[in-house]
């Protein structure tokens, strides 16, 4: 087992692995990794299993002290590192030694990073997931974002049988604008709101609110209209679903979200799309295309083919 210390955890960072399944009908959130894309690549490249949990970083990187040694990488959002003063590459995994320390600065494109470790982070299993649960206060380490003096656990120190090093090809590095664009599925009470509401929603750019969080993505923008009221019955929601609440303004449902919910949802963001949403920041520009069902299951398949073969994309250095 090896260890490592937090000397500054910057603004948010949180342990997660892909989710915790199986528990949303007593109220349980999945949780998990924001931008599943980023995380699964990251444990690739460490020799890792894909839900294996990694460190979850927002906008601002953490630093960090290997106690022994490691293979690491980082993938996400445009942040710059450096391991002992020499500036890191994300997207490829690193070797480090113990007593190497880890500094990273403001993500400049996207807002979350993610740090795998060959052998994952060992934090307890709860509910069968190592996810941290924000508003349960349990899961991840202790429950709660990092702060400086915590040391975590890891997985295989061994030098002599860490994985080899390996990149993610250039071609498939994502690269953020202040501008994104959701695919969306309309429904499934699309019917609440008018031509016209539908119409401003898919026509109209939203601004991302400073009081967005793990829980949804707050939208400012052009008010969509109902057709009459806002409030449902409560029933259930979906990673990407859409809620447009009485004021009109969308709020986009992420990894950390209720249960149930009781307001109107317009449409969903298809699962492809999943990764854009994580890494969505202030006041940056949200637009939503309408897909049909089949484009957006197609659009699921050819992401699921492309992270289970990732070995033809991340080739050994």
């Amino acid at each position: 087992m090896g260890k490592l210390r937090i000397t500054d955890p910057g603004l948010k960072t949180f342990v997660e692995d892909l989710g915790r399944f199986g528990y949303q009908r007593y109220g349980v959130s999945v949780s998990g990794a924001m931008d599943e894309y980023a995380a699964r690549i990251a444990n690739f490249l460490v020799g890792n299993g894909p839900d294996a949990a990694v460190l979850e970083i927002t906008l601002k990187g953490v630093s960090l002290e290997f106690r022994d040694d490691a293979l690491f990488a980082i993938t996400g959002g445009e942040c710059d590192y450096t391991l002992n003063g020499k500036p890191v590459a994300l997207w490829q995994s690193h070797c480090a030694k113990a007593g190497d320390k880890l500094a990273g600065g403001f993500c400049v494109g996207g807002l979350r990073d993610y740090i795998g470790i060959a052998g994952g982070i060992d934090v307890p299993e709860v509910m069968g997931s190592r996810s941290t649960n924000l508003r349960g206060k349990f899961g991840g380490f202790q429950g709660r974002a990092l702060l400086a003096g915590d040391v975590l656990d890891f997985g295989a120190v061994d030098s002599a049988k860490l994985p080899p090093e390996r990149y993610l090809k250039n071609e498939y590095i994502p690269h953020f604008t202040d501008e994104t664009e959701f695919r969306v599925i309309m429904g499934p009470q699309d019917d609440a709101f008018t031509e016209a509401g539908k119409q401003t929603f898919l026509g109209s750019p939203y601004k991302v609110g400073y009081d967005s969080d793990r829980m949804g993505i707050r939208l400012a923008g052009e008010k969509i209209e109902h057709v009459k009221a806002a409030d449902i019955i409560s029933d259930g929601i979906a990673m990407g679903s859409v809620q447009v609440p009485g004021d009109g303004q969308p709020i986009v449902i992420t990894a950390e979200r209720q249960s149930t919910g009781g307001y109107t949802k317009i449409a969903t963001v298809i699962s492809a799309d999943r990764s854009k949403m994580a890494q969505a920041r202030p006041k940056g520009i949200i637009r939503f295309r309408a897909v049909s069902l089949e484009e957006g299951i197609e659009a699921l398949r050819a992401s699921r083919a492309f992270l289970e073969n990732l070995e033809q994309y991340c080739p050994v250095k």
